[in-house]
């Protein structure tokens, strides 16, 4: 079965994820600046409510994935004080080339051996996305949590599934951005992934919906049948114009067919 991790800002949200079905939560804190590390007290609050497992967001600050060496030893002891507790981490660190830093995301991984890891949505800033799946590999991150290197997971929907297709069992991918009821069976059918990222935000709230977790666990739990993504041609025709999410309408067809919906490209990019 599809497995959904819900990203929460608050120790309150996380709770009601985990009431409301998640799978997983992704636990920070500054939503304005995509996810901070969160205060360690809200992680033993949390810990005390939930029964899943809560992967922390290790990220010193907002803004680019490149530390200096003083926030990258926050960061290794961030890990080391939140350990005891954390059941797994969410991090990332590019170069100055905007490159997966191989040595110091593997030092990072060490630190937090045996607990899992994910390199976050810092994968999407890397210029190859295939060639940046073979350096998080490297690293011993076990997971990729990306959009595709696009605005939202649905408009990265082609490099989504070239990722899955190419990391195969030796890592998983996890589709986010955008990530909602509306889209979720499209972008499991057009993938193949097995695991999603959400913060099952309704358009104009700033917490989780309960509701829209709940929907969005209940389409996971359908049997579906991966669509092959359909050959673009050179010119499309009328019929087959591309959305505002890059998708061609007759992609869109082959998905509404097994049951999906449209993306509603109207969220924020959680």
């Amino acid at each position: 079965m599809a497995l959904l991790e819900v990203c929460c800002f608050t120790p309150e949200s996380a709770i009601l994820a985990y009431e409301a079905g998640a799978d997983r939560i992704e636990l920070c804190t500054d939503r304005e600046a995509g996810g901070t590390t969160p205060p360690f007290e809200w992680l033993a609050d949390v810990q005390r409510h939930v029964r899943i497992p809560v992967f922390v967001m290790i990220r010193p600050r907002g803004g680019d994935f490149t530390y200096s060496s003083l926030e990258f030893d926050q960061m290794k002891r961030d890990i080391n004080a939140s350990k005891p507790q954390a059941n797994g981490y969410v991090f990332g660190i590019l170069d100055g080339n905007r490159r997966v830093d191989v040595i110091r995301t593997a030092d990072l991984v060490k630190a937090a051996a045996p607990l899992p890891c994910t390199f976050h949505k810092a994968f999407d800033e890397t210029p190859d996305p295939l060639g940046a799946l073979e350096d998080v590999l490297a690293t011993g991150c076990s997971a990729i949590l990306t959009s595709g290197g696009a605005p939202s997971a649905l408009a990265g929907i082609e490099t989504l599934e070239k990722l899955v297709r190419t990391a195969q069992k030796r890592l998983t991918i996890m589709p986010g951005g955008s990530v909602r009821a509306s889209n979720i069976s499209t972008i499991r059918a057009l993938t193949g992934a097995s695991i999603f990222h959400s913060s099952a935000v309704p358009r104009g709230a700033t917490e989780p919906s309960a509701s829209e977790i709940r929907e969005l666990k209940a389409l996971l739990r359908e049997d579906i049948v991966q669509t092959p993504l359909p050959v673009k041609t050179p010119s499309p025709t009328a019929s087959q114009s591309s959305g505002e999410d890059g998708l061609s309408s007759d992609m869109l067809m082959s998905a509404v067919s097994i049951g999906a919906a449209p993306a509603d490209n109207r969220h924020h990019s959680f």
